[in-house]
């Protein structure tokens, strides 16, 4: 990560650390918006916001694809009471995050809540590569992003 990046709050146990300052020119209140996703989650670990080269280096090195993606996530070590991880990182790629709400007509913040909590969600464990697994996850970031007052973003405008 970017050594001059910053923590936000480290509310409910759940730092936000600003890997690129940019993020808070293109989503005010950053660290507030990925905290209350990740918290309305059940998310256990941190969120980093980066920038896509971060995000690419990280994406080819670890899944061996050579390019940046919206969101990464990676498990903590120990499994909780559930099964669940106990926490983990959800890796955020500013850039590709504003062109995915761009092309969607999406606000930024709203794509970044729903990634944080896509994220937190893979981190306990839920998974979409299957269609009765991905419906579930759909369903499950729905809900949550509804509580959130974040509009569906599997519901066409």
């Amino acid at each position: 990560m970017d050594p001059g990046g910053s923590r936000g709050p480290a509310s409910a146990g759940i730092p936000v650390i600003v890997a690129d300052v940019a993020w808070r020119r293109f989503v005010p209140r950053a660290e507030h918006v990925a905290t209350r996703a990740a918290r309305a989650a059940g998310a256990a670990g941190s969120v980093v916001l980066a920038d896509d080269r971060t995000v690419k280096r990280l994406n080819a090195r670890h899944r061996g694809r050579n390019k940046p993606t919206n969101v990464l996530t990676y498990e903590g070590l120990a499994p909780g009471p559930n099964g669940d991880s106990m926490g983990g990182e959800v890796i955020l790629a500013l850039g590709v995050v504003r062109r995915e709400a761009a092309a969607a007509g999406r606000r930024t913040a709203h794509h970044l809540a729903h990634l944080v909590v896509h994220g937190a969600l893979h981190l306990r464990g839920h998974d979409h590569h299957q269609a009765g697994e991905a419906r579930r996850m759909e369903m499950a970031e729905a809900r949550i992003l509804h509580r959130l007052r974040v509009p569906n973003p599997w519901k066409r405008a």
